[in-house]
């Protein structure tokens, strides 16, 4: 039983009827005592003053007055919020395939946990969900463009192989042309679905340096917020990672707060993992916030069921001990 919201709360102003019937009853019964004090032959009026009812009289037209409280509430059509799977979203799942990602400061390594914590997050998703995945290093690609066919998305994600440099803005305008394209599709007279970025890096962009520049993942963050396409980045990784280049070891620390800009500038929202189980949960919580929206439903039912019901105690309770209906 919910009070959180009404669809029609006019009305309310039925109450102010209930609480008319209420003081009309509480008058008629001062009336009546009234008048039977000045009537009644006193005597006799001892005599039967212990056969009647008591307080067990007002019993019944106080269960009316709680039935009708109950029913006008269901009028107003009480509204409760409740979660309920999406039909109808995009997402493109946009994973950094740098060298950076060769780092095993992850076990077994970067990009192998972000495989694995991928297709998991691909599984978990809600089946209205339309899943399309972008690989990108040095260019970006679309490896698969947005489907309900999980099967293809995991296929494609266990193909995923390293590549030299790191152009995060191409990645996210892969991304968007995707979206763009595929909204074109399936839109009808409703429109393009929602839709969303899921951007896995360690957000350290090579390609261009400026991450403002035209083709950078500031100014691609830019233009996705204006599209209405908001970016969940999750930096992935450890500030100690490092890799072998030419016989070196190289640091490729994470940049969290280039990630952490980028989802803000998108209008998204930031997360952080540095643990293969870390980045499941991440992945745990984007499929519940991305698979599930929170809607108003009607709840009436219950204010309904218990209103009838009560009439229906109080017709019975007035029957048994008044042998009248209230």
């Amino acid at each position: 039983m919910s009070l959180s919201g009404f669809a029609t709360p006019w009305w309310f102003l039925l109450l102010f009827v209930v609480a008319a019937l209420v003081v009309g009853y509480l008058w008629a019964m001062r009336r009546r005592r009234r008048d039977t004090m000045r009537f009644s032959n006193l005597e006799v009026l001892d005599r039967v003053a212990a056969r009647r009812q008591g307080w067990w009289k007002h019993v019944p037209p106080a269960l009316l007055g709680v039935a009708l409280i109950m029913l006008t509430v269901a009028l107003m059509g009480p509204t409760a919020e409740q979660r309920i799977p999406r039909n109808r979203a995009t997402v493109m799942l946009t994973i950094d395939v740098s060298l950076s990602m060769k780092a095993t400061d992850v076990e077994p390594s970067r990009l192998e946990a972000a495989k694995v914590a991928a297709k998991e997050f691909a599984d978990n998703l809600t089946p209205g969900i339309n899943l399309g995945l972008v690989s990108f290093a040095g260019t970006a690609t679309v490896l698969v463009m947005p489907t309900t066919d999980r099967a293809g998305v995991k296929q494609a994600i266990d193909s995923l192989k390293l590549a030299e440099a790191t152009a995060t803005g191409d990645g996210i305008n892969a991304s968007m042309q995707a979206i763009d394209s595929f909204g074109k599709m399936v839109g009808g007279p409703a429109g393009a679905p929602p839709a969303r970025i899921v951007l896995m890096a360690d957000g350290g962009q090579t390609i261009p340096r400026d991450m403002d520049a035209p083709r950078g993942a500031y100014t691609k963050a830019k233009e996705a917020r204006q599209a209405g396409i908001p970016i969940s980045t999750i930096s992935f990784g450890t500030r100690h990672g490092s890799i072998e280049i030419q016989g070196q070891q190289e640091l490729v620390e994470v940049d969290d707060e280039a990630m952490q800009e980028i989802a803000k500038l998108s209008g998204g929202e930031f997360h952080k993992a540095a643990s293969a189980e870390q980045l499941r949960e991440v992945y745990a919580t984007l499929g519940e916030q991305i698979g599930y929206e929170t809607k108003h439903t009607d709840a009436s039912k219950p204010w309904l069921v218990l209103g009838t019901l009560t009439a229906i105690v109080a017709s019975g309770v007035s029957m048994f001990t008044g042998r009248r209906l209230p």
